[in-house]
């Protein structure tokens, strides 16, 4: 019975983290850019797109295919590291809990 009330005070903890964790991603950004910061894009700690900056001097109909293909590179910019940030968290909630083999396998949080 003594693990029960172990596993049970550990699903709290978790879920304390967890909860915290999920506060901090939805006020967090994260910056992406490409060509040298000739484009810039920011991301919500959830993924989201919040803003594009692009330099004006990209803004002409013959680096139209440069432009798109700038916005792609800095949004997996900006997602790469949102990633890392929530790997960062997920690893700080989760520290210091005996789940037995780490998370299930494909199991990730907070989505």
């Amino acid at each position: 019975m003594k693990n029960l009330g172990n596993m049970l005070k550990q699903a709290q903890q978790m879920q304390s983290k967890m909860a915290e964790m999920q506060a901090k991603l939805e006020a967090a950004t994260m910056d992406g850019a490409a060509g040298g910061g000739m484009v810039k894009v920011t991301l919500s700690g959830k993924g989201d797109l919040r803003r594009v900056a692009i330099d004006p001097s990209l803004m002409v109909a013959e680096d139209r295919e440069v432009l798109e293909d700038l916005l792609v590179a800095a949004h997996a910019d900006a997602k790469a590291k949102v990633e890392a940030m929530m790997a960062e968290e997920m690893s700080q909630a989760t520290s210091g809990l005996n789940i037995p083999g780490g998370l299930p396998g494909g199991f990730k949080l907070p989505f």
